[in-house]
């Protein structure tokens, strides 16, 4: 029998753990790597081109959202799964425009994520009970019926998006410069482009934008530069 297999990208070791445990138990499924962060989860994609991706949202250093749209750049055959313990509307829209085809709440059971992991390797769409009396049918129709998102352009580039998070985590443009490997005038350009698109002129409004949109959770925040 060919097992499917699974990535777990979680930065909450204890919760990345009990979801290995839990997928372990099931003789069709195998957990082949686990990540603390998107930027590691689109690396590891790559090199281990995992069926499944079990994604949480808000994660530091590149948030589940831009990781999804990075991942299924570089290996479109891998199917997304968010789980998250945020339930609006917002986080919803964000995580099937962003190219996920299933969703979770966090309080899900262990054999409704097992059955979500194997109706997306079956490459159909997999929304819990719960979820999919919130998704709008607006969202619903923004999927194939293979379960692949049709085309959508998203306003913000990636590049755009990694900036976004890291300010709305605090780190001042040297930091963002060095953590993303660019020069401390790209980073300004980025900031500017991100003010100009948005009509965001502050950064206390850019984290405001980043919270809403699930880039970031609230908690993360703890200074704004």
């Amino acid at each position: 029998m060919n097992r499917i297999t699974v990535l777990l990208a979680e930065d909450h070791t204890i919760v990345r753990e009990g979801f290995r445990k839990l997928l372990e138990l099931e003789d069709d499924l195998e957990v082949v790597g686990e990540a603390q962060n998107g930027r590691q989860a689109v690396a590891m994609v790559k090199n281990l081109c995992p069926a499944v991706v079990v994604m949480d949202i808000a994660m530091p250093v590149l948030n589940g959202l831009e990781a999804t749209r990075q991942i299924l750049s570089a290996a479109p055959g891998t199917k997304i799964l968010i789980l998250t313990a945020h339930n609006d509307d917002a986080y919803i829209k964000n995580a099937t425009e962003s190219g996920a085809v299933g969703f979770l709440l966090k309080q899900a059971s262990a054999c409704v994520l097992s059955e979500g992991i194997r109706e997306l390797n079956k490459r159909h769409t997999f929304f819990g009970q719960f979820i999919a009396k919130l998704l709008p049918e607006r969202e619903r129709k923004s999927l194939d019926q293979a379960g692949r998102p049709k085309p959508r352009v998203c306003h913000l580039t990636s590049r755009e998006m990694e900036v976004l998070q890291l300010i709305a985590e605090g780190k001042a443009n040297k930091e963002i410069a060095a953590e993303l490997g660019i020069g401390m005038k790209t980073v300004e350009k980025h900031r500017q482009h991100l003010m100009q698109k948005l009509n965001i002129h502050d950064t206390a409004g850019l984290t405001r934008y980043a919270i809403s949109a699930g880039i970031i959770e609230s908690s993360v925040q703890l200074t704004i530069v």
